[in-house]
């Protein structure tokens, strides 16, 4: 049975460890940039502290999402459990919470950007990907409620 819920303290290492197989399988292109651990860190000291997190569960942590007042920080979904719904559940948690709502998105993800689109977001700006540390060109998308 699969739940959304309010991610806890101690998700934080399975948040981690799915934002990096999902990275892999899904975005190989991108360059391993850090550590598992520093990835952890990462999670633990500034996503987990600055953002509220979703997750959603059957058995294990199959997906999150990360947001705070404005932005959609993480939307990650293991890859065998996307396309049944769940980016679109979590998606729509942090929908609830904002009225309106940017993200950045690698121009590469066309399968995200699909998503996004579809979920009402509309592109507002292209980088070159100078302002990363993937130093990947990216899309600014916007949602804008209702």
């Amino acid at each position: 049975m699969l739940r959304i819920r309010r991610a806890q303290a101690d998700d934080v290492a399975a948040v981690a460890r799915l934002f990096r197989v999902v990275r892999r399988a899904c975005l190989p292109y991108l360059p391993d940039l850090h550590t598992a651990e520093e990835d952890l860190g990462f999670f633990r000291d500034r996503v987990f502290a600055e953002c509220e997190l979703w997750v959603a569960q059957a058995e294990a942590i199959d997906g999150f999402v990360a947001f705070r007042t404005g932005w959609c920080d993480h939307l990650y979904i293991r890859p065998e459990c996307q396309r049944h719904g769940l980016g679109k559940a979590l998606l729509a948690v942090s929908m609830e919470n904002n009225t309106s709502m940017k993200l950045w998105v690698f121009q590469r993800n066309a399968t995200a950007i699909d998503f996004y689109r579809a979920n009402g977001f509309r592109e507002i700006e292209r980088t070159d990907g100078s302002r990363n540390e993937e130093r990947e060109p990216d899309i600014l998308m916007v949602w804008t409620g209702g």
